[in-house]
């Protein structure tokens, strides 16, 4: 098997990534305990999801945009079986605020917009400042990535653990209560 075979046959892990993530996001209010940090992170499903479904001549694409509370079309999207293919995200850590849009199939990072610094103000040629800018820019780059990268370690240890079909029984009761919702 080649890497474009593989890759198309595990692309389904970050697509339910994905929907884990958004699960949980609103489990307990946007806020997400990183288990081995032991900190609080809040990450919220911004007015942009991208859901696919099907293969070759049958597939199709739906784009949902909205404020968080008005993403009950996607959440019907998932209902039908459609899977989140991308979404744009608010993760706020240690008081610093990523805006990312994350491509589930790749784990691709697109459009990473970092936190301002107080970096960030200082002009000028000035060596030093410069140097401290993309210093201070790299860090945030990583925080960001560390944190994803928990998140992602915390679904896969859930997705091959014994408690997968409970949280999956929860993850769909989940999707059908805004549906539910929806209908009254």
């Amino acid at each position: 098997m080649d890497l474009v075979d593989l890759m198309t046959e595990k692309a389904f892990l970050g697509q339910e990534f994905l929907t884990w993530l958004w699960f949980k996001s609103e489990e307990r209010g946007s806020a997400i305990r990183l288990e081995n940090s032991g900190i609080d992170v809040e990450l919220v499903f911004e007015k942009h999801l991208l859901l696919e479904s099907g293969e070759g001549e049958s597939y199709e694409k739906m784009i949902c945009q909205g404020l968080q509370a008005e993403l009950k079309e996607a959440r019907t999207g998932l209902a039908m079986g459609k899977k989140i293919e991308q979404a744009r995200l608010l993760l706020t850590r240690d008081a610093y605020e990523y805006h990312l849009t994350l491509k589930g199939s790749l784990f691709e990072f697109r459009s990473v917009k970092l936190p301002k610094t107080m970096a960030g103000e200082e002009e000028g040629n000035d060596p030093g400042a410069v140097e401290g800018k993309i210093l201070d820019r790299i860090a945030l780059y990583e925080m960001c990535l560390r944190t994803m990268d928990e998140l992602f370690g915390m679904f896969l240890a859930r997705r091959v653990g014994d408690d997968w079909p409970q949280e999956l029984t929860r993850l769909n009761e989940w999707i059908k209560s805004a549906n539910l919702a929806r209908q009254n």
